[in-house]
């Protein structure tokens, strides 16, 4: 008897206080094709249009993973600007979601990130990985938001 393949559903929930105008956070992020800009697994996205994407519009993505380039299929779930951006996503490798929560905080932008993901994959080291690049990246992007040359 075969052992069933378990699939975990995983969730890395991080946030950061960003100085920079909620409108800016919010037109920044939403255009994946500058993913590439700020998250380090990101190795380039292709939207076919610049700009915040609206919620339905698809694009693909390539990420490193683990050392390894898979190409991702997106669809945006909800835009609602300034505050929410949430995509879903499709791959060989794994499947989930990217959601943005923004709200204006103390003269600036709390930004939330709350990726959602499942995979059959059985890397033990993944999870761990996976959160120590998010938080690189959450801290890329506030670095590169608050640089008033960021655009």
């Amino acid at each position: 008897m075969r052992a069933e393949q378990s699939i975990r559903l995983e969730r890395i929930s991080q946030e950061r206080f960003i100085q920079a105008p909620i409108d800016a956070v919010y037109d920044y992020v939403t255009q994946p094709d500058r993913w590439h800009e700020w998250h380090p697994t990101s190795l380039g996205a292709e939207t076919g249009t610049s700009g915040s994407l609206p919620a339905g519009a698809r694009f693909t993505e390539v990420i490193d993973l683990l050392g390894v380039r898979v190409p991702m299929s997106y669809r945006v779930q909800i835009a609602h600007k300034p505050g929410e951006f949430k995509t879903v996503f499709t791959s060989l490798a794994v499947d989930g979601s990217l959601h943005y929560v923004l709200q204006p905080y103390n003269g600036g932008t709390l930004f939330k990130r709350v990726l959602t993901y499942e995979t059959e994959l059985q890397l033990a080291s993944l999870h761990e990985r996976m959160i120590e690049l998010s938080t690189i990246a959450l801290d890329q992007l506030k670095h590169r938001l608050e640089n008033p040359d960021f655009v």
